[in-house]
This record gives structure tokens, sequence and C-alpha cells, in this order.
């Protein structure tokens, strides 16, 4: 039998340094091994009780949450997962905190003495996948931002491709995202697993490190080249055809795999509507959303593509594509935009030699290899 995950709770409330060991010690792999109530202190325990996984409030006196985490990355390359206030400021300074590098976070609901053990089982399992993910330490460092192109894209997309990530998606679209240029022929559509009123800050934090726009998704919006539309929390996004052209569909139906937003909606809308000329990508993150649809957009004729193993914070969702079959290439963070950008690009008379090149592995193509 493997370890307890051992976890530190830095938290400067004495009522969040009580519930939340209450939540993690329904789960007999999670031991608490401490609680602190400042920075200060959360890294003196740090290195007296050597922690596996930390959970970090961020608004605390004295040394900032964000100091703290930015101390806990550099001195000692441990997980953290951040305990965020479901507020605007929250929001805010959680999503400069996984700029940071934080692993991942939980928001608490407004009333926490009621409706804090809603949160246990998303808590638990983010901390077992910190825990467990061997990528996490070495992420890409994030790229380099072009500069915005002059006036607002208006042309209708070559090509729409469809993002579904989750557990360590802030990060790797954060490398992702910049390195396409601001006359990228293609659209995007995103869905993020995030909860609601934390997606438009993230969508606006990646606007301003793009050379494409990124804006958190209405209904009505129409596609556009060098456009990204990143799914609001708690809400499904569709792509629907209408007058020749696309336009996203916001709803609030049901929860699918678990989700609201979820990545197998926004796929199986994507493959309806824009057949052959989609392009699904299937990112880091738990579970298996997304995999089924990533085969109804492979059988359009859709490309499909999963992040390769070794390249993923937590490989749940590719992997469950890849092990069905609906994933026609494997590539890792590093060649994904490359990939992505001479796939949207190319000649479409010279589609047989690329299509060629795809098969013998050049240009990072290669199924299995997931190497740029």
């Amino acid at each position: 039998m493997s370890s307890p995950v051992r976890v530190l709770v830095v938290d400067d409330s004495a009522l969040m340094r009580k519930l939340i060991p209450q939540i993690l010690r329904g789960d007999d792999s999670i031991e608490v091994v401490g609680t602190a109530m400042d920075g200060t202190f959360g890294l003196r325990k740090i290195e007296e009780l050597k922690p596996d996984v930390i959970t970090l409030d961020l608004e605390m006196p004295g040394l900032s949450g964000l100091d703290t985490l930015k101390a806990i990355r550099t001195r000692f390359r441990l997980p953290v997962i951040v305990v965020s206030a479901h507020s605007t400021e929250g929001a805010t300074q959680t999503m400069r905190a996984l700029s940071l590098g934080a692993f991942d976070f939980v928001a608490k609901p407004v009333d926490v003495t009621e409706r804090m053990p809603e949160i246990a089982g998303e808590l638990i399992a983010k901390i077992k996948a910190a825990a467990q993910a061997p990528a996490f330490k070495h992420l890409p460092e994030p790229a380099k931002h072009l500069s915005k192109g002059a006036g607002e894209p208006n042309a209708r997309p070559a090509r729409v491709i469809a993002i579904g990530i989750s557990t360590g998606g802030p990060q790797a679209l954060q490398y992702l995202l910049p390195q396409l240029p601001a006359d990228f022929p293609a659209a995007i559509v995103i869905v993020q697993h995030m909860p609601e009123g934390f997606t438009d800050k993230f969508a606006r934090r990646m606007d301003e490190i793009c050379a494409i726009r990124v804006k958190e998704a209405q209904s009505g919006d129409a596609l556009r080249a060098g456009v990204a539309l990143v799914c609001p929390g708690n809400r499904h996004l569709k792509i629907k055809r209408l007058f020749n052209e696309e336009i996203a569909v916001l709803s609030e139906d049901p929860h699918v795999n678990g989700h609201r937003p979820s990545v197998d909606v926004l796929f199986r809308s994507v493959a309806d509507e824009c057949g052959s000329r989609s392009i699904a990508v299937l990112m880091t993150g738990m579970g298996d959303d997304g995999a089924r649809a990533l085969g109804e957009v492979q059988a359009e004729g859709g490309l499909t593509i999963a992040q390769s193993e070794e390249s993923c914070v937590v490989y749940g969702m590719p992997k469950a594509a890849i092990e069905r079959g609906y994933a026609s290439r494997i590539l890792s963070l590093e060649a994904l935009g490359p990939a992505l950008i001479a796939e949207c690009t190319a000649d479409p008379k010279s589609e047989h030699k690329l299509e060629h090149k795809k098969e013998n592995g050049s240009a990072g193509f290669a199924a299995g290899s997931g190497k740029s």
C-alpha cells in the first residue's frame, strides 16, 4: 500500500484551518500533516513537515499568498492548490497564481459553513492529481507573446479549432496560445473546466499575452479567424451554423460527464456543424470528458489531436481518447502550436503532400511520439 499524500493547509482563517482538514480526513489516502496561519509560518512548516502538496489561501496578512506561492515554487518546487475566494478579486488573484505556477485551484463556496462539503470531491481529486503529476515540474516556460494586429479580425475562419482542457489547462494554454500569430486563419473555441466568474478573468489574462484576440464567449458571437472564445463557467458551449457562418450558443443544459461546460458538448457540435473543417484538441485534465465526442469529430473527417502523456500535467482526458483510438495525432505541448499553424496555413493544393509528411512523422505530427 502506498503512503498517503502529505498535505499542509495554509490559511489565515481559523475556520478554514478546521474545515479543510475535516474534508481531507474523509479520504484514507490523504494525511493532513499540519496547518499554518500565514505564509511565513507556512514556509517554516514546509521545512519541518516535508508535505507533498500545499493548499494555500491567497488573501493573507503579512507575506501575501502570491509571495508565499513564489517562495514555495522557488525553494521547494512543491505543487500548490489555491483555495480561492469566490469573488472578483479572488478570481483575479487566482489567475495570477496560476500564471506563477500554482497547480490548480478550488473556489470556496459563498457560504463556507454550510456548503464547504460540496467541494470535498474536487479538492481531494486535485490534491491526488498534484501528488501524482510528474510533468508538473517540467512544464515549458510560457512562450513570448506577439503584438496584436491592427484592426478587428472579421474574416470567416478557414478552420475551426475546438480545445478541451481541464487540470493544468491555464498553464498549458498560456504556453500554447501566444504562439499563434495575429493573422492566424482559424477560429478557436475553448472549454476549460473552471467555475463561473473565473473564466472572464482567465480570458482577459490570455488576451493580454496573445497576438490573437481572446474573450469570454457570449451567445451569438460569430466565429472569426484569429479569435479565441472561452466558454463561461457553468454554461455549455455549442457551435451552430447560421447563414453560412458559425456562431457560439451558450446553454444551461444539464451537466455532462459531471461538467458544465463539457468538452463532449462542444466537440459534438463542432463535428455536426463544421465536419472536415474542424480540428479537435484534447489536452491535459482528469477524467474522460471529450473522449467520446473526439471520435465523432474523427468520424466526420475532422483532425483529432491528443496531448502526449509526458507533456500533460494530468494524463486523463487525452489517455481516454487515445485508448479508444480517437486521436489521429498525439503531440507534445511544445509541438502543438507549430502543428496547428502548419495545418491551418497550408496551401490546400499541397494537402496530399502535407498528409504524407504527417504520416512520416515530420513537423511534429507523428502519432505516438509527441515530439517535435
